[in-house]
């Protein structure tokens, strides 16, 4: 699926790829249009069943640099992720010096999955985690480690959500070396994060000319108001269409007093010598690396790029804010490594 999804890319980002690896204040021309019409996007058949129609309702977004509609990011998106999801480790490796092992460990144990404190019956008892843009399982693996090991409680249950099939058949795959017990808590679910009312549960690849993104049409199921008790998200949450909707989603299938948490890619502006530094190494090597690694430079260089464009963590926090979650800490998020990452909690109020 991988190398199916990659020449669709590259005929779907010709502006990308012609444009030069500087961060975006230093790009005044590069919010180019992507053509409206599907034909542009890709005329080969696995990228065509990944393509939307434009419709009325389209809003405008971005991808990467490029202006682009909601349906449009969502396919381009598809395709970037089809093309990364056998190597989607490595691809964060080189974009943070594998540093993203210790943030997501640390993400993990600042949540502490397993242990209910507040529990009116016991300290473990059973917990849903939805892990949504979950994929590989990379978070949603050291979730149930925690909770069932650290913390004792094989009451624990872990929903791994994803838009994406190709990335969340890497993470069925990956979970068989799990214990049985782990595996027995696992369940896998194709969704579109800004509408959790439709899901289905995951369903194999057969070839290489299906869709490889969730379809609303075949939802069989959703999930409900107020049964989720710890919503993560990690490093997908700046590839969504539409953040806002994803949040009042988030907002809704917590129960009061239910926890979001996202750890994602952010900013270093703090430090100005390492960020320059930071976004040098993200703007001209990462992008090359890809290339030279995985063959495949134009989805590294929408991942750079989008990091770019994702709010700062105070205009993160504020959206968070804005979707009714109160916020706590030292200005509602922890900085990691400077900011090149932070995470951010917000907690549905139990009134």
């Amino acid at each position: 699926m991988a190398a199916a999804a990659r020449p669709a890319l590259k005929r779907a980002l010709p502006s990308l790829r012609s444009s030069t690896f500087l961060p975006r204040q230093q790009q005044p021309q590069c919010h180019h249009h992507v053509p409206t019409s599907r034909r542009s996007l890709s005329t080969t058949p696995s990228h065509r069943n990944n393509t939307q129609p434009t419709t009325p309702s389209d809003e405008e977004t971005h991808f990467g640099f490029s202006t682009v509609t909601t349906s449009q990011k969502r396919a381009l998106v598809a395709s970037v992720f089809t093309s990364v999801a056998d190597s989607y480790d490595k691809m964060n490796d080189l974009m943070s010096f594998g540093w993203h092992r210790i943030w997501k460990d640390h993400f993990v144990s600042t949540l502490n999955p397993g242990f209910s404190p507040l529990s009116s019956t016991s300290p473990t008892s059973p917990q849903h985690i939805l892990d949504i843009a979950g994929g590989t399982g990379d978070i949603a693996f050291r979730l149930l480690h925690h909770a069932h090991t650290v913390n004792s409680n094989p009451n624990v249950k872990v929903t791994i959500s994803d838009i994406n099939r190709a990335m969340l058949s890497v993470g069925k795959s990956r979970s068989a070396a799990l214990p049985a017990s782990q595996q027995a808590a696992l369940s896998f679910v194709e969704a579109n994060a800004e509408d959790l009312r439709k899901t289905r549960p995951l369903t194999p690849i057969l070839s290489q000319t299906e869709q490889t993104f969730f379809d609303p049409a075949t939802a069989t199921s959703g999930l409900e108001d107020n049964s989720v008790d710890l919503y993560t998200v990690a490093f997908g949450i700046r590839n969504f269409s539409d953040i806002p909707a994803a949040l009042a989603e988030a907002y809704r299938v917590l129960k009061p007093g239910g926890v979001f948490a996202c750890l994602e890619f952010s900013k270093a502006d703090k430090h100005p010598l390492f960020n320059s530094v930071y976004k040098e190494w993200s703007f001209r090597a990462i992008p090359l690396i890809g290339q030279l690694v995985a063959g495949d430079r134009d989805s590294y260089q929408y991942l750079v790029e989008s990091i770019e464009r994702f709010p700062r963590q105070e205009e993160f926090r504020d959206l968070i804010k804005g979707a009714g979650f109160r916020v706590s800490g030292n200005g509602g998020w922890e900085d990691l490594t400077g900011g090149v990452a932070a995470i951010h909690r917000g907690m549905k109020p139990r009134e």
